[in-house]
């Protein structure tokens, strides 16, 4: 063993406790013969265990009908999330406020995001009937099994704007190999052909088919020819859904003031526009170390830090960028709805 690998063993046995994905970047993550005697199964196990877990103790604030609706499907769609006022008030405001975005480009597709800053939630007034509205925060928390305050942006998703093999969002993925959560308030109409989410539902549950599938692809991702399966984020194909005894995907083509909020261990996609489209949402994403014991106690949930998590992590994401890819260019000042 090279002395370099002697110096970087004990980071990547710690990564084993962690939320650490990738079949790539850990040996100790991608080894056969670790995968082989249980190992990513094991973590799977602990993780979902201790989430249901966590979940339990943030039940009771959840409406019951939300609660049944995740625990048997690991999606909510809400229609008419906001009063109807509100929601024109917030999506007006978010429309014509303009501030400093961030693009990333995969295939064909441009996503766009403009954190909800201080400055932004100070022209953004009306946002804050939504980050406080009870029912929200209630199942946000529950989804992502976790007592924090998700991070929140304005998303837009341009697709069909490159001359480029297709955006790879379209293929129904997990996102990682324990639960998290995601949400969209959607700001418009979004049409079947315009690119809506689509959610396998009951895929967030780790049944016994599930777990052998799992345990298959900890065997096979690396030296397979898909790079985000490699790094944790393991596609399916959906004629492999019936062995797994799930149902074909919903599409989430919904008017415009749904709350759509999942578990992205089941599996999700973006899917395929007929035709350039723009979409603009709320997305709000949760996620800790799923081995963590505590539902809350985090420090990123503190008023004045909550708000200023996004623009901390851009700024270290490009101070790091000779080390560590960034994903996400400045784009200067820009609308929801601009080109790209």
């Amino acid at each position: 063993m090279s002395a370099l690998k002697l110096l970087l063993a004990p980071i990547w046995f710690a990564q084993l406790f962690t939320g650490a994905k990738s079949f790539v970047d850990n040996p100790l993550i991608r080894s056969d013969r670790l995968n082989a005697m249980g190992l990513h199964v094991a973590r799977l196990r602990i993780a979902h265990g201790m989430a249901a877990r966590r979940r339990g103790q943030l039940a009771q604030a959840v409406e019951p009908q939300d609660r049944a609706a995740f625990d048997r499907d690991g999606v909510v769609e809400i229609p008419q999330f906001l009063p109807p006022d509100i929601f024109a008030a917030l999506r007006e405001q978010i429309l014509s406020y303009q501030g400093m975005a961030r693009e990333t480009v995969q295939g064909d597709t441009i996503t766009r995001r403009i954190a909800l800053d201080p400055a932004a939630r100070r022209a953004i007034p009306t946002i804050g009937r939504f980050v406080s509205d009870g029912r929200w925060r209630a199942l946000a928390r529950y989804v992502a099994g976790f007592d924090i305050e998700p991070l929140l942006y304005i998303q837009s998703i341009l697709s069909h704007r490159r001359n480029a093999p297709p955006d790879p969002q379209i293929n129904f993925h997990a996102d990682t190999f324990y639960p998290a959560m995601k949400a969209w308030l959607f700001l418009d109409d979004v049409p079947a052909d315009g690119s809506p989410f689509a959610y396998v539902r009951g895929s967030h549950r780790l049944t016994a088919e599930r777990i052998a599938w799992e345990k298959e692809r900890s065997l096979s991702v690396r030296t397979g020819d898909c790079r985000l399966s490699a790094r944790g984020s393991f596609r399916v194909d959906l004629n492999e859904l019936a062995r797994l005894n799930l149902p074909q995907p919903t599409r989430f083509a919904v008017p415009a003031n749904t709350l759509v909020i999942a578990d992205t261990f089941g599996f999700h996609a973006r899917t395929q526009a007929g035709q350039p489209t723009t979409r603009v949402e709320l997305w709000a994403y949760g996620r800790r170390n799923p081995y963590r014991l505590r539902t809350g106690w985090d420090a990123g949930s503190i008023p004045g830090i909550a708000e200023r998590r996004i623009p901390l992590r851009w700024w270290l994401g490009d101070q790091g960028a000779g080390i560590v890819p960034q994903s996400w260019r400045p784009v200067g000042r820009k609308r929801p709805g601009d080109e790209a």
